[in-house]
């Protein structure tokens, strides 16, 4: 076993630091984030209701976090996971806003069809 040895005998905790994911496990992660992204704008685009739309782009800041994550780790530099926990603060206000607004919505009209919100009054 390889590791800096402390003066007691022990071994230190960065003596086991990781090594780096390989390149074959680095793109299944990609892989999966960009399915992720593409299945959330496929939805985003495609369905009319304000909830489904919602929740696909939240599947897209978590494809996003996945890509993040993964290439943080892989190059062993943790600006990416840093990054993430700005990504998952900026989407929890989203969640809280877009949830309000889709209330406020529903209560106007009792429907959550986005088409029926195209044409708003000012």
């Amino acid at each position: 076993m390889t590791g800096v040895i402390d003066q007691i005998g022990g071994m230190l905790a960065q003596a086991g630091y990781p090594a780096p994911m390989s390149v074959l496990t680095l793109s299944h992660y990609l892989f999966v984030s960009a399915a992720m992204f593409t299945l959330g704008m496929v939805g985003f685009l495609t369905r009319r209701n304000l909830i489904i739309m919602f929740l696909c782009t939240e599947m897209m800041f978590q494809a996003a976090g996945i890509a993040l994550i993964a290439a943080s780790r892989f190059w062993l530099n943790h600006t990416g996971q840093s990054f993430v926990i700005f990504v998952l603060t900026v989407a929890a206000a989203e969640a809280a806003m877009a949830l309000a607004l889709v209330v406020l919505l529903f209560r106007k009209r009792e429907s959550l069809s986005a088409e029926e919100w195209a044409e708003m009054k000012g």
